[in-house]
Parts: C-alpha cells; structure tokens; sequence
C-alpha cells in the first residue's frame, strides 16, 4: 500500500490502525500540504506515546519523557513562549552552544530555523508526547507571566497580591501559607534555579532608600540581575526566612540558615543563608554549596606537577601540620576538602571542626561549631584528641588556644589541616608567631603551606592575543629570557562566555618547610626575610605562579594583577 515505506508504513506495520483510515489521513496532509506527523497526532487514532517512539524511531532521534523533567531547570531565559505555541516546541536546556529542542514533528524545518535564529545556538532536536507538550506548555505560560509580572511595576504587583502592599509589609508576622505569596515564591525559586544553571557562588539580596536589586557572585566577580519592585524587599526576606528556618519576626540582628534545593530525584544543592540588618532592610546573602566542587580531584584545582606532588607527599605523612591561606572566596575549602577526600578510607579516623559545615562527606565526622553555647574550635579539638583520631581538620585558626592545641596534635602522631587568613606562605607563619605561638612549636609542627587565590580562566573560544609592550612585560614581573615568543591572551568575549572567561582556576603558592626555613623560623625571622628564603629555595611566589599561567595562555594579565596585587 504505501510502496515508498516512510512513517506511514512504519505504522501500517504495527497493525494499530486501519489501512484506510491511515490512507485518509495520510491524503489529508497531502492535499492540505500539513505535516503528516501533525495530522496523526491531532486524528488521535493512535497513542501519542506510542506515535512518538514510532515518529523517534524513523528519524532515528531519542524521544524524551517530559513527565520525568525536573521543570524547575527548564532554560526560561531561552524560551520564547510565542515560538513556543506557534511550533509546539519546548527549549529543554543548553549544553555549550547545543539548544536541545522537543518536539512533536522534528520535520520541521522551520521550526528549527527560528529557534536558531531567536536565541544564536546551535539546535539538537528530541521527539516528545505531544500530551506532554501541552501540558509543560501551560506550566511554561504559568511561569513567564508570574515571574514577568513581579518586574513590571508595583501597581501590577498590588494588583497580582490583591492587598495595600504598604500595609502587606508593616505586619511583624507573615503567613507561610499564604496564598498571595504564589509570585513571590516563584521569583525567589527562579533566582535561585538561575543562580545554579549559571554557576554563580553567592546570591546577593539587597534592600537600598529607593531601589533593590539581586546580584550573583560568577567567576568572583558581582553582577547585577534583577531589580524587583522596593516594597517587594521585606516579602522576598521573609520567603527567604521561611525556607531557611528563621524566625522571621526577627528583623534587627542577624540569623543564619540553610536551605536545601532539590533539583532532582538523586541531586539536592545546599545553600548557606545569613541575613544582616541594614539601614533600609534586611540584606540576604546566599552561598551556594555544591558537593560536586569537592570531588573534583586534585587534577582539576590548577596545582603544577611539582606543587601538586609536594601536596600529596604532605599528605601521605602520619603527622604535622598543612596551613591552606588565602583570603575569603580564594577556594580554601575545596582545596581542604580535595585532601580529605585523598585521606578518606575505611583505616582511617577523620574528624573535622568547622563553622559552618560547608559540604557533607560521608566517611568523616564533621562537627559543627556553635560560638552560641560556648562550643569553639578548641573545644572540639580537646574532643577529637579523646576519640583516637588519625586526622583532624580544623575549619580555623582564629586564636592561640586553638593554634597551640592544633599544634600539640600535629606534633603527637596526628595530621592537621587548617586554615588561616593570610596573604602569603612568609605572612603565615609571622601571624602565628604575632598569636603567641612559640617558633620551636612552629618549627617542628608545619610541614606546609599553600596561599591561594582563585583567577578567571580565559574563553579558549574567543581570547585573542594581547599588545603589551616589551617594558610593561619586564615591569609585571617577566623575565628577559621569557619575552622572545611570549604572547599574552586577553578577554574578547562570545556566546559561549559572555564577558571573555569561563570557570576559574587556582594561583598557588605551595612551600614545605625545609631545614633552612626550620632554621629561620626558629630564629624568628621576619616575613620578608622569610619570602627571600622561600625563594632560593626554588618554591613560586603567588605572583609567579600567575604569572606562568599567563605564559600558558590561560589567564589575562588583567586578571593577575587583580589577583596577585600587592
């Protein structure tokens, strides 16, 4: 009957329709020249599931089960929801510069070709339910319409809550249940859902006289990316409140929380909240705490082979002292965690003290500290010496108690790793010694010290070379016989980056405390007299590490000199 094969025969095939029911419809499309995928589904003579896997398998395309979706990851930026309804076709998410694209009729070209040209990606297409479709369809309206209507303006928010908004934010309690509330809910999920699929750090929620605005932390560098209406700022805080179990009658000192999001089935993100009262509100900071940066490896941190090696070795030892230092945001947590990680088997007991946890591991014990009922760090040291432990990990250095008990560990069959927050390897153990900790104790405890900072990695798809002149290069710190050949890379910018950088990358400084720094030390030398021993020891400073990743093409100079600054 259909001698040409095609879906038609497919079909006929599977004996789940009459062949001259099949013929009519299959006429039908060709007289009226519609798409015969079009005709069968809305003839409803077959099972939309099962027309899609047969449409899938004749184009040789995955069909996607829009039910399993987790919908709050749907690429809402992206989707342009009058494309959306003239084509039934649904944005799923980018991968690079792949759109992957659902639809019931992957024939059509045109369909393809707008949604290229509306958001300049490349599109990958599946074939999906067109049951489902409309009904994410309605999901998708719902949300665009909610979320664009908190930023349009305050009378249509007065209008959208259905209440005097100047009297909705003078009451000291809100209602968690309340359903007015809907918008706000939304707006809030939805920055947080962005603020995940563009991998910023920190969520900035910040009241001013006259205005508030959202800013994400990406790559350490703040960007604004919502201005909602003012008299929203006290709603968004107590939706914010809620969700991280704070009392939110509770505006003028600060409270901390947490919050966990699932995304889906098997994978949840933890966010650690703190409010602060400000002069027009309360400020709301977020960081976001993902458990997959831990499991890097240490491959991925951006150490040298060399720097890399002497991490491990320290690691490898039964005792003495590890001191990761760097200011806040300079990625001292992963680099703790990515050596708890290494030290993490069956043999050993591992014991952390830390303010806040940060990222749960399974296999240590991690203790968190409570200043409120007088639980410090010290005292959970002086509690992990009591449980035979082979590692402890303290979260800070922040007093001499803490720093003599660490010490005492270090030197008694334990291995120590901390944290402190110094400038460079020299800087680190003056700072202990300004504490009161005796140099000998010093001397004989660390064995090393990694200062770090985190650097913007340069778009490898759009850097291009950078014109400095010969002098400039001498006077950020290269060396005569470095500049033949040398080309520096800067930041362009593209669709896959935005802004010339994508990701970040560690600048270390990783010193192991030789005999002659022992001597030093136990001298009490001074933290320049310290750097000069440092380097004739071979070790790189901050600035020269930075500097050879320059050399190798992946940062700017722009960017170590904001990192390395003096």
């Amino acid at each position: 009957m259909f001698s040409t094969g095609g879906l038609a025969q497919r079909i006929l095939d599977q004996n789940i329709v009459e062949d001259n029911e099949l013929l009519q419809i299959v006429q039908q499309a060709k007289d009226k020249q519609h798409s015969l995928i079009d005709k069968l589904f809305d003839a409803e003579l077959i099972d939309p599931a099962i027309l899609a896997q047969l449409v899938a398998e004749e184009f040789g395309l995955p069909v996607l089960d829009l039910k399993s979706m987790n919908k709050a990851l749907l690429p809402i930026d992206l989707i342009d929801i009058s494309l959306v309804e003239k084509y039934h076709a649904i944005p799923l998410f980018q991968r690079g510069h792949t759109l992957y694209l659902a639809m019931t009729d992957p024939t059509n070209q045109a369909a393809i070709d707008d949604f290229k040209f509306n958001t300049g990606l490349k599109v990958d297409t599946v074939v999906a339910d067109k049951r489902q479709m409309l009904k994410l369809m309605e999901y998708i309206d719902s949300q665009i319409n909610d979320v664009d209507s908190l930023l349009v303006g305050d009378d249509t928010i007065a209008e959208l809550i259905g209440s005097d908004i100047d009297d909705a934010y003078d009451s000291d309690e809100l209602d968690a249940t309340d359903e007015n509330d809907g918008p706000i809910v939304k707006f809030v999920h939805k920055v947080l859902m962005d603020a995940i699929r563009t991998g910023a750090s920190d969520i900035h929620f910040e009241p001013y006289e006259k205005s508030y605005r959202v800013r994400y932390r990406t790559d350490g560098i703040l960007e604004e990316v919502s201005n909602p209406p003012i008299k929203l700022g006290t709603r968004i805080a107590s939706r914010l409140k809620i969700i991280s179990s704070m009392d939110i009658s509770e505006r003028r000192l600060p409270q901390d929380g947490r919050i966990k999001l699932k995304i889906s089935k098997s994978q949840a993100i933890d966010f650690r909240v703190n409010t602060l009262p400000t002069l027009w509100g309360e400020k709301i900071v977020l960081r976001i705490l993902d458990a997959s940066a831990a499991q890097l490896g240490i491959d991925a941190l951006g150490y040298t082979d060399s720097q890399k090696q002497l991490y491990l070795d320290a690691l490898d030892q039964p005792q003495g002292m590890i001191l990761v230092t760097g200011p806040t945001g300079s990625g001292k947590t992963v680099s703790l965690y990515t050596g708890l990680n290494i030290l993490n088997i069956s043999e050993r007991n591992i014991s952390t003290a830390e303010d806040p946890v940060e990222i749960n591991l399974e296999g240590i014990n991690q203790v968190q500290i409570n200043n409120k009922i007088n639980f410090t760090f010290s005292d959970a040291l002086r509690a992990f010496l009591r449980q035979d432990p082979d590692v402890i990990m303290v979260g800070e250095i922040r007093d001499l108690t803490t720093a003599e008990i660490a010490i005492k560990a270090a030197q008694t069959g334990h291995l120590v790793l901390s944290t402190l927050h110094t400038n460079s390897a020299a800087d680190t153990i003056n700072r202990l010694m300004n504490m009161g900790v005796a140099p000998f104790n010093l001397a004989t405890s660390v064995s090393l010290i990694i200062a770090q900072r985190l650097a913007r990695r340069l778009c490898q798809a759009c850097a291009e070379p950078a014109d400095i002149p010969r002098s400039t290069l001498l006077k950020e710190g290269f060396l005569e016989h470095e500049l033949d050949g040398l080309v520096l890379k800067k930041a362009v910018g593209c669709d896959i980056c935005g802004n010339g950088y994508k990701g970040r990358t560690g600048i270390f400084e990783v010193v192991k405390i030789t005999p002659a720094l022992e001597s030093m030390i136990m001298e009490g030398k001074n933290a320049i007299e310290l750097a000069e021993q440092i380097d004739k020891e071979g070790f790189n400073s901050l600035r020269r590490s930075a500097l050879d990743k320059a050399k190798a093409g992946e940062v700017s100079l722009m960017e170590v000199n904001r990192v390395t600054a003096d």
